[in-house]
């Protein structure tokens, strides 16, 4: 087998749950998953660590759900009236963020990383996530609390985010204070 196709095997769903977890739409999931396979074809020859190829193939991935969104804009019919007001365009803040926290896990510690992709990544029940981590139950539970905790804190460090009524209402990157690019 090519090395595209292995990768690819190993990783595909993980990246079509990832991306299920981010996108409403579910006929426009698999059209994603291509859109990433092509880019991730594409591109390949361009990596330079095979340590670094995960978080790569989730960074290509969370910008596909970014271009997704930018591209899909839902349309509405103009009134009959000759008075026409320019409608703010609502962003959607969740979106934005969904981008920023592929590479804050990819720099969380290993031990949070790991419980924390299986669990909200890859949608293990935690129960199955301390047996493939060879750990308790409550171990598990614990690693996927303090991954979820250290990832928080460091998405708050990056970002001032503004939670409303209808959850987040908007946000704005911290200057100097993110260690990765993402907002």
């Amino acid at each position: 087998m090519t090395p595209i196709t292995n990768l690819w095997q190993e990783y595909r769903s993980r990246l079509r749950n990832y991306i299920a977890k981010r996108v409403r739409e579910r006929e426009a999931v698999d059209d994603i998953l291509q859109e990433v396979f092509l880019k991730v074809n594409a591109n390949l020859h361009t990596v330079r660590s095979s340590g670094s190829i995960p978080a790569w193939l989730f960074r290509i991935a969370a910008n596909a759900i970014a271009d997704h969104y930018r591209s899909h804009k839902q349309w509405e019919a103009l009134p009959d009236d000759d008075e026409l007001a320019t409608p703010e365009k609502e962003r959607d803040y969740i979106a934005e963020l969904a981008t920023c926290l592929q590479p804050l896990i990819a720099d969380l510690p290993e031990t949070y990383r790991t419980a924390l992709v299986l669990s909200e990544i890859e949608g293990f029940p935690q129960k199955e996530v301390a047996l493939r981590l060879g750990i308790s139950l409550s171990g598990a539970k614990s690693r996927v609390q303090r991954g979820r905790e250290k990832l928080r804190l460091r998405l708050l460090e990056c970002c001032a985010i503004e939670v409303g009524r209808g959850g987040i209402t908007g946000y704005e990157q911290r200057v100097g204070n993110c260690m990765v690019d993402c907002c």
